[in-house]
């Protein structure tokens, strides 16, 4: 589903994965990219891709003050950002009480403060605009957890919260903001991009090891197809009401709608104590 408007888009962390698989898809849409990247190698190569459309630029989005400026650059000369797309992230796999401060700082680094940099320097442009259209790629993780990625859920939750109230702020500017939260894909989030604690307390063996081992066996042979992903966040793109909230996957959509359920339920159950608690 296209629109057929050509559009221009930013976004981070364009070397593998979702960020790669869109910005193919939209390449071949004929809009024009402007993707981030680590390396000079691989920037030359996104370069590439197809000339005077593909457009790489290096860029650490922890390096908060280079964002700014790129973002700068890419409006000269490239041209108006319509879509920006916080792709870059990872995840951090390990028990809250073996992993340090140090481990959850970075995460927030990557996962949360990075997007937030991001979004900050395109919005004075796009508000100046009255148009523009911000996805943050979450997670189910920002939705649902499990044991053994608290930091990695913490970081994709606090980024859910922000995509939404954002929407609120600029909505009224004509700018959409979109939280896309993908269920298990075959990119390399639970392979080369995630990191992992050692482990040391014995305590939580089993409630862990099995966990994972399957996250290692698993990687590889998850359901989702990151480039029908691609083609679903174009399909988001090119609609005149997106919505605040897009899930990605059948194992998204089973496990929310249960903890939906489960939160429903346990709310109900405790009705009478919440609303025990205000002035007569």
């Amino acid at each position: 589903m296209s629109d057929g408007k050509t559009r221009i888009f930013f976004i981070t962390g364009v070397s593998t994965g979702f960020g790669r698989a869109l910005a193919e898809a939209a390449l071949a849409e004929g809009h024009k990219v402007a993707g981030t990247l680590r390396n000079e190698e691989g920037r030359a190569e996104f370069q590439a891709l197809k000339p005077g459309f593909s457009f790489g630029k290096l860029l650490d989005v922890t390096d908060n003050a280079a964002i700014a400026p790129v973002i700068a650059e890419v409006e000269a000369e490239v041209g108006p950002i319509d879509v920006l797309v916080n792709n870059a992230g990872y995840g951090h796999e390990g028990l809250l009480e073996e992993s340090s401060i140090a481990d959850l700082r970075r995460q927030f680094e990557v996962n949360v403060f990075g997007p937030v940099a991001v979004i900050q320097a395109v919005l004075p442009y796009m508000r100046k605009r009255r148009s523009g259209h911000i996805l943050n790629v979450t997670s189910m993780g920002g939705i649902i957890t499990m044991p053994g990625i608290s930091f990695y859920h913490g970081s994709k939750f606090a980024l859910e919260g922000i995509s939404e109230s954002l929407g609120k702020e600029v909505k009224s500017f004509g700018i959409h903001v979109t939280a896309v939260a993908p269920g298990g894909f075959r990119t390399d989030w639970a392979g080369r991009s995630m990191v992992r604690a050692e482990r040391s307390i014995e305590d939580y063996n089993e409630v862990f090891e099995p966990l994972r081992a399957r996250r290692l066996g698993y990687n590889g042979k998850q359901a989702g197809d990151p480039k029908k992903a691609a083609r679903a966040m174009l399909k988001v793109v090119a609609s005149d009401n997106p919505p605040a909230h897009l899930l990605l996957g059948r194992d998204a959509i089973n496990l929310v709608r249960e903890k939906l359920g489960l939160l429903k339920s346990e709310f109900d159950a405790w009705e009478p104590v919440s609303s025990s608690t205000d002035f007569e």
